[in-house]
């Protein structure tokens, strides 16, 4: 006899943020502005470093490559939080929730490498400033970012096609905002050990590596900053250092709790809190901390945000005469 075909499940319906139907209204308001500001930066971001010749480095291009990566990451998750909170459609097609799986995936794999490719950038930028032109050459940059790009898309298709391929018989209730993997192997009704084991695997070499790889930079160019003769320069570069690796802490931080820890898991709430860092609050932050913070940049915003008045005929004669609304105002006068 043949066995029966238990994959019955052909949709989920994500639970979402049940629990607090109060403040659904609320909740949709916060992440519908986080994620226009995350566009609008980051699409700034890209706009800025293309137009200026002077932000043509790798520094700034890796930059403009986190940004991309940023609005697709973004997107992947957001746009369905919000359907959910506004009661727009809580289910999600089986096939559609793989795809989703597979860019979150993806996109979380590749901004992992880029985060560590940038911190290596800035450790050869610091403590080799004279062999940086030959380390960090226009080929060698190419091939780190296809590496970062390259490794995410190949990253991705493992955990998609191995959950894909568990048995879901019910229910088909996904306690969460998103399709992640955590409660989609608890949702399976056949043997997930496998899946397990190869997802934290996969889990501890991206995460865990790629972490290792960014701190130990940084220690480097902290190391290589008190060396520095003038106080200020300590202190600035200190600042600039400190909130980029703030950042990544709360995102390497957040990712590792959820999928580099015991069998022994959190709440689903919790696991719903942690997740919004790493899926919502960091692809804000990091055009924040990566661009507002630097002075070349902010000047270049000014030099566009001036030629793109002037081609309008718009004459500007100081400071005050000019208003600027939205994300770009507060890019500029950050």
């Amino acid at each position: 006899m043949q066995a029966p075909n238990v994959s019955a499940v052909t949709k989920f319906q994500l639970l979402g943020f049940r629990t607090l139907q109060e403040w659904q209204t609320l909740l949709f308001t916060i992440f519908l502005l986080i994620y226009l500001l995350t566009l609008t930066g980051n699409i700034v971001i890209i706009a800025v470093v293309s137009q200026d010749r002077r932000l043509h480095s790798p520094m700034y291009t890796f930059l403009q490559n986190l940004s991309f990566l940023e609005i697709w990451y973004t997107s992947t998750i957001v746009p369905l939080l919000l359907a959910n909170l506004a009661s727009w459609g809580r289910a999600i097609s089986f096939s559609t929730c793989m795809v989703q799986l597979y860019f979150f995936v993806f996109s979380g794999t590749t901004e992992c490498f880029l985060l560590a490719m940038m911190a290596y950038d800035r450790y050869l930028a610091i403590c080799s400033p004279l062999h940086y032109p030959f380390l960090m050459s226009p080929d060698t940059f190419r091939h780190l970012v296809a590496l970062c790009w390259l490794t995410g898309v190949g990253t991705g298709f493992l955990p998609s096609m191995m959950i894909s391929q568990l048995d879901f018989c019910g229910p088909n209730q996904i306690n969460h905002f998103f399709c992640d993997l955590p409660p989609l192997r608890q949702l399976s009704c056949s043997s997930a050990h496998v899946t397990e084991m190869a997802i934290f695997v996969l889990s501890v070499a991206v995460l865990c590596v790629c972490f290792l790889l960014t701190l130990m930079s940084y220690v480097f160019i902290l190391s290589s900053i008190l060396k520095f003769p003038s106080a200020s320069g300590q202190r600035k570069t200190f600042s600039t250092c400190g909130s980029h690796q703030a950042v990544v802490t709360i995102y390497y931080g957040t990712m590792i709790s959820m999928y580099v820890r015991p069998s022994a898991h959190l709440s689903p709430e919790i696991n719903k809190i942690i997740s919004v860092f790493y899926t919502v609050v960091t692809p804000l932050m990091n055009p924040v901390i990566y661009s507002l913070r630097n002075k070349d940049f902010k000047e270049a915003v000014r030099k566009t945000i001036s030629r793109q008045h002037s081609r309008c005929g718009v004459r500007v004669r100081g400071q005050g005469s000019v208003s600027v609304t939205g994300v770009t105002g507060l890019i500029v006068i950050g």
